[in-house]
């Protein structure tokens, strides 16, 4: 039988010393550049992929990656596939997904559940493992990452790992295009194209293209979701008028002028307005992998820096009745993908204040992001040991919630704890094309003729902040509408204006309002678009053109014959 670590250590050995450790790194700072056709930046699930179709393409490739670990969210808990359509995943993401049922087929990997009991269970949108189709959209987290890296060593990627980008001088460009780029290591990488397929947009803010980080009004696309906003009844899927259970917010109860309890930002009282754009941004947390089995069950730990008034609202609404705080998505073997549920969750609503709120981490140097990692962690961790040992939670809630733990064999290296922070929204680039709210919803006059992928969720912000308003505790920023029908993205949103760079595509932190980026910023999507940006890339280079002017009747060619989905039906008329 397989093991776990001999699945994954099996990659490496594959990859025949392409993937290289970030220790070999340091006696290479004086090296020559090392040149390659295309150079991805970061190590997401989209860099998988793209370096996957640009290696297809016959086209030297590296990853460039500040991470250790690949695969971003896919391979860091974010096992319950997101997506309301898969007939609009093909191509390289339908092949993962491919690849992971292949995986399961054998029963010896089976070692906590039966297969056959795995069966029937329902996904996002159909069964999890769906045998007639041959894909499989729910995983165990060190599964997904050995599927990517023995993957990524058949095609014989080069991963240079560790190496995160100099953003104050790293980016050398001439005119508009990018020469290369440096690493902090003193690393450095010559490209003809790049792609920056990392969660932040880091290369893409450090070459010169403009961006966004925090919401867009209201009023400048007419997007009702957009800007300082509340959810509505009739159009919010998950409205609660009621969430808070009549809470208190205040640190003595009924007294205003005690303060606020932790986790409130202030009273909403008018100054700012609805739609209104501001600098802040939905919720972070940790998808975790947690397990009810005795035997692999990772007791809780309270946290050396523990501070029980960041879980006073808990409290109050554990004594208003509450009885869960976070999801349980069954993976295969027993264990879970464990994501926000309730009031107070799993998501960091505001994030740490002393670091001016998880909205600074875009911007942050690396050392202040290494800060924001570990508060949300911190945060989190203490939630959990909260929920399982603090006298205010109910006893019979503390003996649930005790039955769970983290799984002992996922994230081995990392404390059991995930490797990737689910950063759900960082920089948005303003490219060639804005997609808004009206493209995702198929808004007449709204249609895509450069189409080359589908988009497949709904339209999806965790909240952004509590504030209080007549008294009362609110969520505010945070949306959910129900949207089931597939929408074609455009080849202008990967493409920076010609006039900042020629030579550089983004397929993560792409060109979107807020309200829009709320379906993007899912894994199946950001994968469909790391292979389009990589087509793109070597046709870009096969004619010697800026990126801008890739003739988009190839590329859709391409793109369709290596089984990516572009078109989808029109939803009906209203």
């Amino acid at each position: 039988m397989q093991s776990r670590r001999e699945f994954l250590g099996q990659a490496v050995i594959l990859a025949g010393g392409l993937i290289l450790p970030a220790g070999v790194e340091a006696a290479a700072k004086a090296a020559a550049a090392l040149s390659y056709d295309v150079v991805i930046y970061g190590g997401t699930s989209a860099a998988v992929t793209a370096a996957i179709q640009t290696a297809r393409m016959g086209k030297s490739v590296a990853i460039v990656c500040p991470e250790t670990h690949l695969g971003g969210m896919t391979t860091s808990g974010l096992g319950w596939t997101d997506t309301k359509q898969v007939a609009a995943i093909g191509g390289l993401a339908r092949e993962f997904y491919h690849r992971i049922w292949l995986y399961y087929q054998n029963p010896e990997v089976w070692t906590r559940q039966e297969r056959s009991s795995y069966l029937g269970l329902e996904s996002q949108s159909g069964p999890a493992m769906d045998d007639k189709s041959q894909v499989m959209w729910t995983f165990e987290p060190h599964v997904a990452e050995g599927v990517m890296e023995k993957w990524l060593a058949e095609e014989k990627i080069a991963v240079h790992r560790g190496q995160s980008l100099n953003r104050k001088n790293g980016v050398v460009k001439q005119g508009a295009r990018i020469v290369e780029i440096a690493a902090t290591s003193g690393r450095r990488f010559r490209g003809k194209v790049f792609i920056d397929a990392g969660y932040e947009g880091d290369l893409m803010a450090a070459a010169g293209v403009r961006y966004r980080i925090g919401r867009d009004s209201a009023e400048e696309h007419d997007e009702p979701l957009n800007g300082i906003r509340f959810m509505v009844k009739g159009v919010d899927r998950y409205y609660n008028e009621d969430e808070y259970r009549g809470v208190d917010p205040y640190i003595t109860p009924g007294v205003p002028k005690s303060g606020f309890i932790s986790g409130i930002e202030g009273v909403f009282d008018g100054k700012e307005k609805l739609g209104q754009a501001d600098h802040r941004l939905q919720s972070f947390n940790y998808r975790l992998c947690m397990t009810n089995d005795p035997g692999r069950r990772v007791y809780i730990s309270k946290p050396q820096n523990y501070d029980e008034r960041l879980y006073e609202i808990l409290f109050r609404l554990y004594a208003a009745g509450q009885t869960s705080s976070f999801s349980t998505q069954p993976m295969p073997n027993n264990k879970t993908d464990s994501n926000a549920k309730g009031a107070m969750s799993f998501d960091f609503i505001g994030g740490d204040s002393s670091l001016v709120g998880h909205w600074n981490y875009s911007e942050a140097d690396d050392k202040t992001r290494r800060k924001i990692v570990a508060a949300h962690r911190n945060y989190q961790q203490g939630l959990l040991w909260t929920l399982q040992n603090h006298p205010r939670i109910p006893p019979s809630v503390r003996d649930e919630m005790s039955k769970w733990g983290l799984d002992a064999e996922e994230f081995e290296s990392n404390g059991h704890w995930p490797y990737q922070l689910y950063v759900r929204e960082a920089r948005r680039m303003i490219g060639q094309t804005m997609v808004t709210q009206h493209h995702v919803q198929r808004k007449p006059g709204y249609d895509v003729a450069d189409s080359i992928g589908l988009g497949s969720y709904s339209l999806d912000s965790h909240i952004v902040r509590r504030v209080v308003v007549d008294g009362k505790i609110q969520n505010e920023g945070g949306f959910y509408v129900w949207w089931t029908t597939p929408y074609p993205i455009p080849y202008g949103a990967v493409t920076p204006k010609r006039a900042e760079a020629t030579n550089l595509l983004v397929p993560v932190t792409l060109s979107a309002t807020h309200a829009a980026f709320g379906s993007f910023r899912m894994e199946p999507t950001y994968m469909i678009l790391g292979q389009a940006a990589a087509t793109a890339a070597a046709l870009a280079i096969d004619r010697k053109s800026a990126v801008q002017d890739v003739d988009y009747t190839a590329l859709s060619k391409r793109l369709a014959a290596d089984g990516q989905v572009l078109t989808a039906r029109r939803p009906p008329a209203a």
